[in-house]
């Protein structure tokens, strides 16, 4: 099927930047060159290309970090968009793994911590608001896209769709969590919409739960 083929190459062209695919049907002549410099980048404007986003500049890392001895090359691209939901990708050795794993764990966590700490840094909770920022809340609106290369990895099953090497998750939280600091800290204008919309998450999850909280002392 020439569309699922397209699709696939279309995917590994953007996880490997630099790299011409070309792909040619004998069948219907329809071809296609596939071949960018950007990378991940490329690919979360890709998945954006019909969503509302918050800011124009991509959050992207791209870096080796050796654990244990073993170098594993994480890249990551985020932009939020004003959506609800979470759009997030994940691969290992260009293998998607849509039950994610250890990588998806090392991101969550330096996500969390990098954006509370910056939250709570620069006062943009109000004196009123009394919860905390969940990990939920951050990833609301989200679009992401997470790629490692690392050298015989492991995964729960034969159908790899979920990532295991222990050794990823600290290398992907040390490479997010220098990288999306400092994105953070160049991009102020941004950071403070990418909070804003993270405070509104929680603002909206609290209200809800206080609804579900009224709702239920009345039937009781």
């Amino acid at each position: 099927n020439y569309d699922t083929l397209l699709s696939r190459l279309r995917e590994l062209s953007f996880l490997n930047s630099g790299v011409l695919i070309e792909l040619k049907d004998q069948r219907t002549a329809h071809e296609a060159q596939l071949l960018t410099d950007k990378g991940l980048v490329a690919y979360v404007q890709f998945k954006n290309q019909s969503r509302t986003v918050l800011h124009q500049k991509i959050f992207h890392a791209k870096e080796t970090v050796y654990e244990n001895g073993i170098p594993i090359e994480v890249e990551i691209a985020m932009q939020w968009q004003d959506g609800y939901s979470e759009v997030l990708s994940a691969y290992t050795n260009n293998i998607p793994q849509r039950d994610g794993g250890t990588h998806v764990t090392g991101l969550r966590v330096a996500m969390s911590n990098v954006i509370r700490k910056y939250i709570t840094n620069n006062d943009i909770l109000k004196k009123g608001d009394k919860f905390d920022i969940a990990s939920e809340d951050m990833r609301e609106g989200l679009t992401c896209v997470l790629s490692v290369k690392v050298p015989q990895p492991s995964f729960s099953s034969q159908t790899k769709d979920k990532l295991v090497t222990s050794e990823v998750q600290p290398a992907v939280n040390a490479a997010v969590s220098e990288g999306l600091t400092t994105f953070l800290e160049e991009h102020p204008d941004q950071a403070k919409e990418i909070c804003n919309k993270i405070v509104t998450a929680a603002r909206a999850r609290e209200a809800a739960r206080k609804a579900r909280e009224v709702t239920r002392k009345q039937v009781i």
